[in-house]
Formats: structure tokens, sequence, C-alpha cells
């Protein structure tokens, strides 16, 4: 069979790229910086969002904030504004400020390391709490029966029939803080508000119980767990819990309390009675780090060659849980539930996102693989306020995208 030389190059040239491609290490999956044109992003509506960023700090919404917006891979934006102190000296927002994450807790360390240990097989979302905590107590009906277990599923989806929150005053008063004990006990025995699995009631006594969970199967604190088998290997160097001292000249304050504000303590009532080992908050991060985590969910599960979690189940995280579609949550993750207004109005039904109390916000899409990352400490201004901002913001990025 004659070869013409058309053919020869052509055959010269896929054989080059087999061997580049079998050579080049994997780096397609790890975040670099670009240009918003060249991933179908832009980049005039993308300058809307200074304005209104700009706009909410000088309305007092929020001291200053950290923006982060990423497509394919690339970062388009990555950008601080306004101060992370006012109070009592103003000090400047940078890149690399570290945030009390507040409730972006649940799904970053908790669900997460709870999916870990079902990944390993030691634990099922189908196991009663009470395995784990015999005495948790069920639901009871007003004769006195008991309703069917609460399992872990409805602790992550919100669906357990737990009250939203307990009186930290009370128990800081009676057992002093911390009291981690004493409040695992509280919330095992409580009085439980619906039967399991049949209304949504966002809880962080949930998340607490959660944790709880992780050190009774593992030896490890949420801290230990979390840090081990997914911050070192994702190198989040900048994100953990309890912070220690050589980390706080980088951290934003929040709650102001008799003219001193919160510094490098976690935020939380009930987190603070746990010591800041607590599964519904405690973690502390950067917007780079949140990228790095963003992006690895993107993924997969995998980010730069270090796989955190499998595909299917960063899929079962990040959508309805089918059992309990009425809730509207994924396994940590917001989907589409009452509490889901930073994704905006414009992200298709595949985004997912958490928000934190303090003002911190991720929305994730896998369809157009995008993330937005809005860091803030909205609760170090007295009147601090960022709900419709989240909103804004997601709409002006879905807007950007004009090549899906």
């Amino acid at each position: 069979m004659k070869i013409n030389q058309f053919t020869l190059r052509s055959m010269i040239v896929i054989l080059s790229l087999i061997l580049i491609a079998c050579e080049a290490p994997d780096t397609a999956n790890v975040l670099y910086r670009g240009k918003p044109q060249k991933v179908g992003m832009d980049a005039e509506r993308l300058k809307l969002i200074d304005e209104i960023i700009e706009n909410a700090i000088r309305a007092e919404e929020l001291p200053g904030a950290v923006l982060i917006v990423a497509r394919k891979g690339a970062v388009i934006i990555r950008k601080s504004f306004g101060n992370s102190r006012i109070i009592p000296t103003i000090e400047p927002m940078t890149l690399e400020n570290i945030f009390d994450m507040a409730s972006i807790t649940k799904p970053v360390a908790t669900a997460a390391s709870i999916m870990i240990l079902v990944e390993q097989g030691k634990i099922r979302l189908v196991d009663p709490v009470s395995k784990y905590i015999p005495e948790y107590t069920p639901y009871y009906d007003e004769d006195g029966d008991g309703a069917p277990p609460i399992r872990l599923c409805h602790l992550l989806t919100h669906t357990s029939g737990l009250p939203p929150y307990t009186n930290a005053g009370a128990l800081k008063e009676q057992y002093g803080e911390p009291c981690p004990e004493e409040l695992i006990h509280q919330i095992a025995t409580i009085v439980k508000q619906n039967p399991p699995g049949k209304h949504f009631a966002y809880s962080c006594l949930g998340f607490i119980t959660l944790a709880e969970i992780i050190w009774r199967v593992s030896g490890m604190d949420i801290g230990e767990f979390s840090k081990k088998h997914i911050f070192e290997p994702l190198q989040m160097n900048s994100t953990m819990f309890l912070p220690a001292e050589e980390f706080l000249p980088r951290i934003a304050p929040t709650e102001v309390i008799d003219d001193i504000p919160l510094h490098g303590k976690v935020h939380d009532p009930l987190a603070q009675l746990m010591g800041g080992l607590s599964g519904n908050a405690g973690l502390f991060s950067s917007a780079d780090d949140m990228a790095i985590f963003c992006q690895m969910m993107l993924n997969g599960g995998t980010y730069d060659g270090v796989r955190i979690l499998s595909p299917l189940t960063v899929k079962a995280m990040t959508t309805v849980y089918p059992d309990l579609a009425f809730a509207g949550r994924g396994l940590g993750w917001d989907v589409n539930s009452a509490y889901a207004s930073n994704m905006g109005d414009i992200f298709p039904k595949t985004s997912y996102g958490h928000t934190g109390f303090t003002g911190t916000s991720l929305v994730i899409d896998p369809e157009t693989e995008t993330f937005v990352i809005l860091l803030s400490n909205r609760v170090h201004m007295p009147h601090g306020e960022v709900i419709a901002l989240r909103s804004k913001i997601a709409n002006i990025v879905a807007g950007s995208i004009v090549a899906p």
C-alpha cells in the first residue's frame, strides 16, 4: 500500500500528539489565571460586579470582601475590596485574608468527612444516629409513640426533625465554656419537632451531631480528620479549625462585643461551646484555598493528581437526595432549598452551594464549570447584610457566560 506525503505527515502529527499527551503531566484540572473571553465570558459584563460591591461597602452592609470567579479552570476575577477591620482601627482587605467560614464548615469539612467515611465502608447514610450515640432519642407523637430512628442522611439533608438551634447561653451559664459533652447530650435528648424524613428545617444541631460521629468512628475530631483527609492533601494551608497565633494577622475579625471584635475565635455560640471543633461552624479559610476546594468538586473529587472523593460521591453530595427530594438539599450542600438565594436567578438547576452567617458564600455550577466565592465578615458591621449582594453577583457572573 502506497502512503502519500500528506497521509504520512498526518500520521506523524497524530503520533506526536499521542506521545506528548502520554508524557505531559495532568495539569488540566489545576487552576490558572485566565482571561474571560478565553473561557466564553464577557469581560464588560463582569465589570459590573465592582460597582455593586463598592456600593454595598459604602452602604455599610459589609466592611469589605474577597471575590474569586473561575470558569473551566481559569481564575478570571481574584480581587479584594474595602477593609477587613474598621474597629478599633481600619485595616484594608487583602487577598491573603482568612475568614470565619461559619456554616460553610458544614459541606466543606463535615459532610466531606462523613462521605469519606462512607467511601471507606465505616458508616452508612442509612445508619441510625443511635448506633453511634445511644442516648439519641426519636420523635414522639402526641400519643407517646416513637417515630422511626433519625438516620445520618436525615442529618445531612436537614430533615431529622431536630430544632434549628438550642440555647447556648443557658448551657454556658450552667456548664461553662467549652462543654462539648453536655452539648452533645443536650442535642441527643432534646425534644424533636417532627418525625425524620417528613419536614425540612435547617439545623445546626444535626451537623454538630455528625462531627461527633466522625470522632466516635475515626478517633479523630473534625479538625484532625478534615486536615488529614482533605486540607493537607489539597495543600489548603490556610484552612483550619482553631487557627494558631501565627495566622491572626491575616484573620478578618467578626462581631464586635463590648468594643472588642472577635478575632480568630469562632463566631457561632454553639461552636464556641464545642471548643471551636464543631460540625456546624468553626472552619477558617482563605478565598484561594476555597478555590482549590471548589475546583476539586468540579473535577469530580480530584485536584492536581490528588483524589479526595470519588466522582459518584461528588454527584451524590451535590444533587437533590432522591429519598428526601422535598428538602431541596444534597448531602451537605444546598441545591434548591429556601436558603439557596446565593445561587441567583440565572445559573442552571445543576448549581449548588452554601452560605455562612458571617458573610461567606460558595456557588458552584458543574454545567458551566463555574464557581463564585464571596468571602466577607459582614458581622463586623452593626447591621451587616449580604443576602441580596450574593444573589446579584451570581446573576452578573451567570449573565456574563456568553459561550456556554
